[in-house]
């Protein structure tokens, strides 16, 4: 009796790119978000006289740099929209709901927000909305929770000159950049991880150019064939470039600083990344010959250190820079 051999396990994992950084703002923005702190839309003239919601800094005609704050209403007409049936992590409203863009009255632009109704069959283009502010205020565009439909008619007054001037203003913010998704590495990344397993690395050689390509991406970048000849490169390697991270990461318990390289391994034609350690961070240098270190039970090596061989000669090294 024959058996038929199972295929290679296609490894998938959940993986979150998350990059929270703290903004300052200049006086337009400083001014719109502390308006909206206090209940307060601010937008800005144009030098044409146009009004802009959200405000810029700069004019996007003229590149003329723009201080003239107006005031407008907090209800204004939808100009287009799209319904969203599954909120996601982080987004305006827990249940299904309308992206908007909304012209306030006495703008001349839209606003991009939710818009809290009933389905899909309730929101329409030309429909009156007005703002929903939260219960707490910080100074965010989060402070407009939302909005909601309106029976007013558009206004006709003109928008007031504001001074942009609050108590407290509003300086900087923190933005919170996050990306959810699950990675599907493939059969040739999934085949390098389950080695990694095993301690062993492995690259895959072009037929063409008989590059050895560490991590395999399945196909050679340059010759466009696939990469199907697996090689077994390493375990040491060659800092062939490096930086030194001095900025704390979320999530990262690593003393700063450290130090982050790109390491050519030995019998590979593309350096990977690693992390050097067991060496000060001042004494990493181009051309240090390292070597894997691998933590109980871990599936990729923790950092890479020193093997304490001479340095590598810097011609064989300076095509993987």
């Amino acid at each position: 009796m024959t058996t038929t051999p199972r295929p290679p396990e296609v490894l998938r994992a959940p993986l979150v790119v998350e990059f929270p950084f703290t903004r300052s703002l200049g006086p337009v923005q400083s001014a719109f978000l502390s308006g909206l702190r206090d209940r307060t839309v601010l937008g800005v003239r144009t030098t044409a006289g146009e009004v802009l919601v959200p405000p810029v800094e700069y004019d996007p005609v003229t590149a003329d740099e723009l201080r003239d704050l107006v005031e407008v209403g907090t209800t204004g007409t939808v100009t287009t929209w799209a319904w969203n049936p599954e909120p996601r992590r982080g987004q305006p409203l827990d249940t299904p709901f309308a992206w908007v863009l909304v012209k306030l009255d006495g703008a001349d632009t839209a606003l991009l927000h939710a818009l809290d109704t009933t389905g899909p069959d309730a929101v329409r283009t030309g429909q009156r909305v007005r703002v929903r502010w939260a219960e707490e205020r910080t100074g965010a565009i989060t402070d407009i929770a939302c909005f909601e439909p309106d029976d007013s008619t558009p206004g006709q007054d003109r928008p007031a000159p504001h001074t942009g001037e609050f108590e407290n203003p509003v300086t900087g913010i923190v933005a919170a950049a996050r990306l959810d998704y699950t990675y599907g590495p493939g059969k040739a990344q999934s085949r390098y991880i389950n080695a990694l397993a095993e301690h062993r690395t492995v690259g895959e050689r072009c037929p063409s150019c008989h590059k050895v390509y560490v991590p395999p991406r399945g196909a050679c970048p340059t010759c466009g064939v696939a990469t199907t000849d697996q090689v077994e490169v390493g375990p040491a390697g060659t800092v062939t470039t490096y930086c030194i991270v001095n900025v704390k990461a979320k999530n990262l318990d690593i003393e700063l600083p450290y130090v982050y390289a790109h390491i050519a391994l030995d019998g590979a034609d593309l350096a990977l990344h690693g992390r050097i350690a067991g060496i000060p961070y001042d004494q990493v240098r181009m051309g240090l010959r390292v070597e894997p270190v691998w933590t109980e039970g871990g599936r990729y090596p923790d950092h890479y250190r020193p093997t304490g061989e001479p340095d590598a000669d810097y011609d064989t090294y300076k095509e993987l820079i």
